[in-house]
């Protein structure tokens, strides 16, 4: 989970470094994110507005040849590690909706750039979240994703999509992990006589659990093959993180049924699986914001017409 996290946003920026840079951009990042020298992260979330980007305080405003950055973001991981940054920002406050006035700027850690310590957390422990403080922090103007400000919003949003399916992959990986775990279990150990996996209540458990990941990895493939062919995958890549996060959540939480009180100790492996998947319910937009998204391009993809 943790290695996958540090590669999740590292994997969203080198994206939108490759669709949407400059190729001054794409030559000064892409080998070293390539070869591992330069590693990256996102930093959307602020302190006060969580899900709503909308609302967004994190303003660039220009000065010259350079871009003063104020503000700060929140629940950014990697960000101890990061060498590049890639910030959504407001660069015209005058815009309306507030949405056209955003840009990425690709941010390099020096003065003006405080980075707080580790965030404690439930589960997912091995790749450490912080806050991100600017305190006008300068940058050149040239470190605008693609060159042409206030573009940022429609980039981000593409690179969400690889994010969400990089989320649900790892709740695919997660659940995977547990069922496996569930599955050696109930054939090893035995009550009443039999392995517990001829109970009922026990045999109908991993039939649902791997009911429930089979369909995980199967939307989770189709929305990569989308996005992969060029192809618009914004509400598939919603439904497959939703559902696969979901769905790793319980049977996470039925590994440890399966398990019984064993379940409940660090001996076995799926204590730590259930404290991880809380992570993909909340992030990269929670499953709340998931399913206004999914509905809003559902209705867009089959509006009627009106009389």
């Amino acid at each position: 989970m943790s290695l996958a996290g540090a590669i999740g946003g590292h994997s969203v920026i080198s994206y939108l470094v490759r669709h949407f840079g400059t190729p001054q951009q794409q030559q000064d990042h892409l080998p070293r994110m390539a070869d591992g020298s330069l590693r990256a992260t996102m930093a959307l979330t602020e302190p006060s507005g969580g899900s709503d980007l909308q609302g967004m305080r994190t303003f660039a405003d220009t000065d010259g040849d350079e871009l003063v950055i104020t503000g700060s973001k929140t629940w950014i991981s990697n960000a101890q590690h990061a060498g590049l940054i890639g910030l959504l920002c407001v660069t015209d406050r005058s815009a309306s909706p507030a949405h056209r006035g955003m840009s990425v700027v690709l941010v390099e850690p020096g003065d003006g750039l405080t980075v707080s310590g580790k965030i404690p957390k439930l589960g997912y422990r091995g790749v450490e979240a912080c806050e991100l403080t600017f305190d006008r922090m300068r940058v050149p103007a040239t470190a605008v994703l693609g060159g042409t400000p206030h573009l940022g919003w429609g980039h981000m949003m593409r690179g969400l999509e690889v994010g969400r399916i990089q989320v649900a992959a790892r709740a695919v990986g997660v659940g995977q992990a547990a069922l496996d775990d569930a599955l050696s279990y109930a054939q090893t150990r035995e009550s009443f006589g039999k392995p517990i996996w001829k109970h009922q209540s026990v045999g109908n458990l991993l039939a649902e659990m791997g009911t429930k990941m089979r369909a995980a990895r199967l939307m989770t493939l189709d929305a990569a093959e989308r996005l992969d062919a060029g192809d618009r995958a914004d509400m598939e890549a919603g439904m497959a993180k939703l559902f696969a996060s979901e769905a790793a959540m319980q049977v996470a939480l039925d590994a440890v049924r399966v398990h019984g009180g064993y379940g409940y100790s660090k001996e076995y492996d799926v204590e730590r699986y259930f404290r991880d998947a809380p992570l993909m319910i909340v992030g990269e937009g929670t499953n709340e914001i998931q399913r206004n998204v999914i509905a809003a391009q559902l209705v867009a993809r089959n509006r009627k017409g009106t009389n």
